[in-house]
């Protein structure tokens, strides 16, 4: 562990500024409207098996608009042309999201814990696991302390000898890793969800969403 937050603390000043950036964005979200947070839930649906890149780019494409209120025999065709995998099963899965489109907002904000908006959103929108859940709550700022475990994550705690993790990941194992990053978050002196963006750079050389 020790060896990773070296590789953290000497992150380059410009990555830094970058993910601090990016961290006052999914601040602000938490005050943004109910179609946005909608549509952000929508790309975390897309994201699911798939690179943050495209879950970007066909959100650019269809926009809240698109998601919302394309018919659906005509959504899986604009979620291919926009480059989506998967195309047919990401339709099904945001089509029965819709019937919380309005009230996203206001039903995760009645949770104080945000692990039991997580439950929440797991068992109420198919498509959704805990780490689309999670990457969901941090994006829009009711989810800070939410481990986002994916390829990426795994990948950096299995280099450093931090945990041997190997897919497929269960609920028990995805709580089990999220303690291992609460502790490294806790070294680091930043909530888990600042933490991914780091550890996504240092895995990805990029910094998303």
């Amino acid at each position: 562990m020790d060896e990773l937050l070296e590789c953290i603390k000497h992150t380059d000043q410009k990555v830094r500024r970058e993910i601090e950036k990016r961290w006052k964005e999914f601040k602000r979200m938490r005050n943004a409207d109910e179609s946005e947070w909608f549509s952000e839930l929508c790309f975390c649906i897309l994201t699911a098996n798939t690179s943050a890149e495209m879950g970007i780019h066909v959100q650019n494409a269809l926009g809240y608009e698109g998601f919302a209120h394309t018919p659906p025999e005509e959504l899986p065709r604009k979620l291919k042309e926009a480059g989506s995998r998967f195309y047919n099963t990401r339709a099904k899965y945001i089509i029965g999201a819709r019937k919380f489109d309005g009230m996203l907002k206001k039903k995760i904000l009645e949770y104080e814990d945000p692990r039991d908006a997580r439950e929440w959103l797991v068992k109420s929108i198919k498509g959704l696991g805990y780490k689309e859940a999670s990457h969901f709550l941090r994006n829009v700022g009711a989810g800070d302390n939410l481990a986002i475990v994916d390829l990426h994550i795994l990948r950096m705690l299995n280099k450093y000898g931090i945990a041997n993790v190997k897919k497929p990941i269960t609920k028990k194992k995805y709580v089990e890793i999220e303690k291992v990053l609460n502790q490294l978050a806790e070294k680091c002196k930043m909530p888990m969800g600042k933490l991914d963006l780091y550890l996504w750079y240092l895995s990805s050389g990029k910094v998303l969403k």
